[in-house]
C-alpha cells in the first residue's frame, strides 16, 4: 500500500517500485540481523527489584536474636526456622544462610537489598563478621563475603566443614552469549589488610594479599559417569577483579566471554583458569549427591555448553577470608548475544 502511494505521487514507474521493495527487504534483513546479533537476555530477577524476607529466631543458647535474611526472588515474606529452596523460578542462591549445628540455629546474612534512588532497587554484597556466644563459652567472630550466584544453598547447613560443598553452582543453560553486561559499583577499604576468621582459632592477617571483588561467568560442558562423579570442561570464560573503589555506578559494564583455551591469550590471568581440584564447585548428581565438579580441560572454541556458572563477590578469597568492610553494589545483570 505505501509502494502504491508512493507511485502515485512520483510517478514511478513498476521497474523501479520493485527496485525499492528489494532494496527494502535488504535493509530490513540487515536490522534484523544486527537486533539478533546484539539481542540482551535478561536473568530473571537480576534487576534485584524484588526480595524474599526470611524471619529466623536463633537459639537461645546464642543469645535468641530475630535475624531476617534475604533472598532474591518473589516479594514475600517467611517466617520461622525453615530452610530456602529457591522461589518463583529465580536462578539465585546468595551466601545469606540458615545454620543449624549440633541443634543450634544460627543466621548470617551479608546480601541485601539496596534503594539506587527512587525506588529503585540493587543488591549490596558486603563483607562482615558474623559474632557468635554462647553463655560466655563461645566468643568467636566469623568473616562472611557477601556474594550471590547462579544455583542453590542447601540448608540448613549443619557443618562449617568444606563450605563449599553447600553450594549447588551452576545452571542448565546451552547458548553462547558474547558478554554478560551489569551495573556495579565497588567501596575498597585502603590500607586494609585481608583477614582470615573462621571462630576457631584467632584471628590471622594475610599479609601480601590483595582483597578484590569479583564477577565471572564460567560455561561448562559437564558430564556424569556410572558412578556419579560430575566432569567439565571449560566452554567459555569471563572473570576479572576490582582492586579500587568506583567514584560511583559503572553502568551497562561489559565483561567479554571469551571461548576456547585462553591460556595463551594477551589478557590472560592466573585466576582465569580451570578450577582446581583443591577448591572445585559442587553440583547434585542424578543420584541425588552432591558431588565436586572436576573441570578436567578447555574445550573447543566452537563447544556448546550445558552449564552457566555466575558469581558476584564483595571478596576473592576463599571461605573465612576478606576484608571487613568491603562492599559492592550490582544491577541489571543482563546476557548479550
Amino acid at each position: 500500500m505505501c509502494f502504491t502511494v508512493f507511485h502515485k505521487m512520483l510517478n514511478f514507474d513498476a521497474e523501479k517500485v520493485i527496485i525499492m521493495k528489494k532494496l527494502s527487504i535488504v535493509v530490513l534483513l540487515a536490522i534484523a540481523s544486527i537486533a539478533t546479533a546484539g539481542a540482551l537476555e535478561r536473568i530473571k530477577y537480576g534487576d534485584f527489584q524484588q526480595w524474599i524476607k526470611r524471619n529466623i529466631k536463633e537459639s537461645a543458647i546464642i543469645g535468641g536474636a530475630a535475624k531476617t535474611l534475604y533472598e532474591i526472588g518473589p516479594t514475600t515474606t517467611i517466617n520461622g526456622n525453615k530452610a530456602y529452596n529457591n522461589m518463583g523460578g529465580s536462578p539465585w542462591a546468595t551466601s545469606n544462610v540458615y545454620a543449624k549445628v549440633a541443634g543450634v540455629s544460627k543466621g548470617s546474612n551479608s546480601v541485601f537489598p539496596d534503594n539506587r534512588g527512587g525506588g529503585n532497587y540493587c543488591v549490596k554484597l558486603t563483607t562482615v563478621f558474623e559474632h557468635v556466644k554462647a553463655l560466655g563459652i563461645i566468643n568467636m567472630d566469623v568473616l562472611a563475603s557477601g556474594s550471590i550466584y547462579l544455583g542453590r544453598m542447601i540448608e540448613p547447613v549443619k557443618s562449617t566443614k568444606n563450605p563449599y560443598s553447600k553450594l549447588d553452582m551452576g545452571v542448565a543453560f546451552n547458548k553462547r552469549p558474547k558478554y554478560l553486561i551489569f551495573d556495579y559499583k565497588t567501596y575498597i577499604p585502603e590500607g586494609e589488610p585481608m583477614i582470615y576468621s573462621s571462630g576457631f582459632g584467632s584471628q590471622k592477617v594475610l599479609k601480601g594479599r590483595q582483597n578484590a571483588c569479583e564477577t565471572f561467568i564460567l560455561l561448562q560442558r559437564r558430564w556424569e559417569d556410572k558412578d556419579g562423579n560430575i566432569y567439565a570442561k571449560r566452554v567459555g570464560t569471563g572473570r576479572e577483579r576490582y582492586v579500587k573503589s568506583t567514584s560511583g555506578w559503572v553502568n551497562n559494564h561489559k565483561l567479554a566471554i571469551h571461548y576456547g583455551d585462553i591460556t595463551k591469550q594477551p589478557f590472560f590471568k592466573s585466576y582465569m583458569g580451570l578450577i582446581s581440584n583443591d577448591r572445585p564447585y559442587y553440583a547434585r548428581n542424578s543420584k541425588g549427591k552432591m558431588v565436586p565438579v572436576k573441570e578436567v580441560g578447555w574445550d573447543a572454541p566452537n563447544a556448546v555448553p550445558t552449564h552457566m556458572m555466575v558469581m558476584f563477590s564483595a571478596g576473592c578469597g576463599t571461605a573465612y577470608e576478606g576484608t571487613p568492610g568491603q562492599t559492592m553494589w550490582v544491577d541489571n545483570v543482563c546476557l548479550e548475544y
